[in-house]
């Protein structure tokens, strides 16, 4: 269920985003991989020389790993589409949320602090309608796409750009998957849908649903363009104006994660 948003919320800009990142620096003393996992399998590792600029990127990701875990979780818990996928299409969304968490705590153990915004806004009818959810489901992960693919061009260390290239890989499932999900909706809710429109605002056929041949930049070379994609999902000024609820704010409840197998889990940032 949505949660009342904090009275002191201010208006959010990209500077404001990024000075949230800047304040993480002070308590980043070297990328330590996830204790739990690291602990598990017994590779611990440190990662010195890490940049301002990496940092940046890092907070960056933890918000919108924030974000994705939020939006899953309310698809599970309140959507009422979701009681009617088969089995395995909502295995799909229940992977993706547990994957999502797995992120953001390995952005957590690196940055060495939490989400600097841990409340969420969304487009009006979303959870409700489906077209609405997976819409905005394929926007959020087109974005964190483009997003880690920056972390690609632009993290200072090999071992970091690996990483970004590990999780942009699991984000682009989780946009075919949403797509999958299209048809399966049932007429009751509004199904079956066929088209659903992403970050560039284009309706696209789900058929088929990986429909990429190479993953979408969207010509975003800086992480800064990936904050101006965020800002309305972060701050209730800015969600106003991009047209989305402002009076259903949803708060993210980080958990414990569990990883659908145990070779596609994290071992360490050397891979």
């Amino acid at each position: 269920m949505p949660e009342q948003s904090r009275p002191n919320e201010s208006p959010t800009d990209r500077k404001t985003f990024l000075r949230h990142a800047a304040a993480a620096s002070a308590g980043l003393t070297g990328a330590a991989v996830l204790p739990q996992m690291a602990a598990a399998h017994g590779r611990a590792r440190r990662v010195g020389g890490t940049t301002r600029g990496d940092v940046e990127i890092l907070v960056a990701a933890e918000i919108a790993e924030a974000l994705a875990v939020t939006t899953y979780t309310n698809i599970i818990s309140s959507a009422p589409f979701f009681a009617g996928l088969a089995a395995d299409d909502q295995g799909y969304l229940k992977a993706a949320r547990q994957e999502e968490m797995s992120h953001y705590l390995l952005e957590q153990s690196l940055t060495k602090k939490p989400s600097p915004f841990t409340t969420f806004y969304y487009p009006k009818r979303m959870f409700d309608d489906a077209q609405t959810s997976l819409n905005t489901l394929v926007t959020l992960e087109d974005a964190f796409i483009a997003a880690y693919l920056v972390g690609v061009r632009r993290f200072s260390t090999p071992d970091l750009r690996v990483s970004a290239a590990r999780i942009m890989g699991i984000e682009s499932d989780h946009r075919t998957l949403a797509r999958v999900l299209g048809p399966s909706v049932l007429p009751s809710d509004g199904g079956p849908i066929e088209k659903i429109t992403g970050i560039q605002g284009k309706p696209e056929s789900v058929d088929p649903p990986n429909n990429n041949g190479y993953e979408r930049t969207l010509r975003w070379t800086k992480i800064g363009q990936a904050v101006d994609a965020l800002l309305p999902f972060v701050d209730k000024r800015k969600a106003g104006k991009a047209g989305f609820d402002t009076r259903r704010p949803y708060r993210f409840k980080p958990f414990t994660p569990t990883l659908p197998e145990p070779l596609g889990e994290f071992h360490s940032l050397l891979g």
